[in-house]
């Protein structure tokens, strides 16, 4: 991510950006997000999944064959109360046209979300995934490679399974960094916490029976391979669902059903 001066590639970039991130059109959250419970239920570190609707989060979905094409950090009350009044932002995510920067709960109240949680993470470290990302607001990304950019202008890439996630670290870098879930990846990895780990034999033990004898070492993989949904499916991540946190209780359910016949006595 640099800092440069404006010129034409940039130009250029800026309005390919802008056009990848326009909203698709019939968008429908089945359970939008609410703020408040969000607030209430996300813990600093956190990471919140997010299933957009632009035109760049259909291509990332096909991609990853996944539900989910954004991700953002949670950072709690670490960012100061803006002096307009505004709502506090409570978010730092990555964003293809604006690079770093920190926005409210409220920006994804009618988006399906999720809540990833790292398992046992220490004080000490949620502090330094947290500061991580803060320090990095602000920074740019280069738009120059225009070829970094147009691939996600294909809905649907004629490429075999296998080579989706090859085809979203492809390029330069800058606008894959902007697109996929890697900066929250570095973070992690900055702690050394696993989020979907390369496993290896040991050398000499594949063929051994013993599970002693089978040891096998951990690879964290390059944070640029990361995707959001790898935090879905990480078996060190736990899912966090609001409804459930605050004494979900099935009985208490009003269908439909019981509406209409409540309406059907009463006529």
């Amino acid at each position: 991510m640099t800092q440069k001066t404006d010129t034409l590639l940039d130009r250029i970039g800026r309005w390919l950006a802008a056009r990848l991130q326009v909203a698709s059109s019939g968008y429908e959250p089945y359970t939008p997000s609410d703020p408040e419970t969000l607030r209430r239920t996300l813990e600093p570190g956190d990471i919140l999944l997010i299933e957009g609707n632009q035109r760049i989060s259909a291509v990332i979905k096909y991609l990853t064959q996944s539900t989910w094409s954004h991700s953002a950090l949670y950072v709690g009350d670490a960012l100061p109360e803006p002096a307009d009044g505004s709502e506090r932002p409570r978010l730092i995510e990555v964003n293809l046209g604006d690079g770093c920067v920190a926005v409210p709960l409220s920006k994804y109240r009618t988006y399906n979300t999720r809540i990833c949680r790292a398992n046992g993470l220490s004080p000490e470290d949620r502090d330094h995934v947290v500061r991580f990302m803060i320090q990095r607001l602000g920074l740019k990304y280069d738009l120059k490679n225009i070829t970094d950019m147009l691939r996600y202008f294909i809905p649907r890439p004629p490429v075999p399974v296998r080579w989706r996630r090859r085809m979203i670290a492809f390029g330069s870098g800058d606008p894959t960094r902007a697109i996929c879930s890697t900066m929250i990846a570095e973070a992690y990895g900055e702690i050394r916490y696993p989020i979907l780990p390369e496993i290896t034999r040991a050398p000499g033990r594949a063929s051994a029976q013993s599970s002693y004898m089978r040891r096998e070492i951990m690879h964290i993989r390059h944070h640029s391979l990361y995707t959001p949904r790898d935090f879905d499916l990480s078996p060190y991540f736990r899912i966090v669902k609001p409804t459930l946190e605050y004494g979900f209780d099935y009985r208490q359910v009003t269908w439909g059903e019981e509406y209409k016949s409540k309406d059907s006595r009463s006529a």
